[in-house]
């Protein structure tokens, strides 16, 4: 049980996908304009990676190990985290509406986000089994949603704030982004996964 915490820790903090790997830019970026829809964002995002994980373990051990389709992987992959993006929106669209609709084009483009890709990817060469590779992808998910909501709450300070012209806009954001990065590799000295 110890490892398996130590796991999500290392994958919200230590190893945080967004500021430490810098995979899943595109979302964490666009999607944290208001805190609202970064809250829903990060949560259809770590239903996402937390499928996408299981599914491409049971997809890779019982599918592509068995009979020797390895080279088939990435394409494998793609098309089981298309698979979750879709059970993702299905449910998002039933639950809550209004969460739809606030989050519009990004629960598609949640695909297209390398992060649950990378995810997917690293459990794979890491050989986890599969409640390693769920808690992983929960872990990865925890993160991606501590950096999202924590930009989207600075942004919408920093919204309301004097801010010379150069600076406003998307460059604030990725200062604060970059600000945030450094923050999170004070983390890097606790462990390594």
């Amino acid at each position: 049980m110890t490892e398996l915490l130590l796991i999500i820790f290392a994958a919200a903090l230590v190893n945080n996908f967004v500021l430490v790997q810098f995979l899943g830019l595109c979302p964490f970026m666009g999607a944290s304009r208001r805190l609202d829809g970064a809250l829903g964002m990060a949560l259809a995002t770590g239903l996402v990676l937390t499928l996408a994980s299981g599914l491409s373990y049971l997809v890779e051990r019982y599918l592509l190990l068995p009979f020797d389709l390895l080279y088939l992987r990435l394409i494998a992959f793609i098309l089981v985290i298309g698979a979750a993006v879709q059970l993702t929106e299905l449910a998002v669209r039933r639950m809550s509406p209004v969460l739809h609709r606030i989050l519009g084009i990004y629960i598609p483009l949640i695909a297209s986000n390398c992060a649950v890709l990378g995810v997917a990817l690293l459990n794979s060469t890491e050989q986890r089994s599969l409640l390693a590779a769920l808690f992983f992808g929960a872990g990865a998910a925890l993160g991606f949603g501590i950096v999202l909501t924590l930009l989207s709450g600075l942004r919408e300070r920093i919204d309301g704030t004097d801010i010379p012209l150069p600076f406003r806009g998307p460059a604030i954001a990725l200062v604060t982004a970059g600000i945030m990065s450094m923050a999170f590799l004070g983390f890097n000295g606790f462990l390594r996964l």
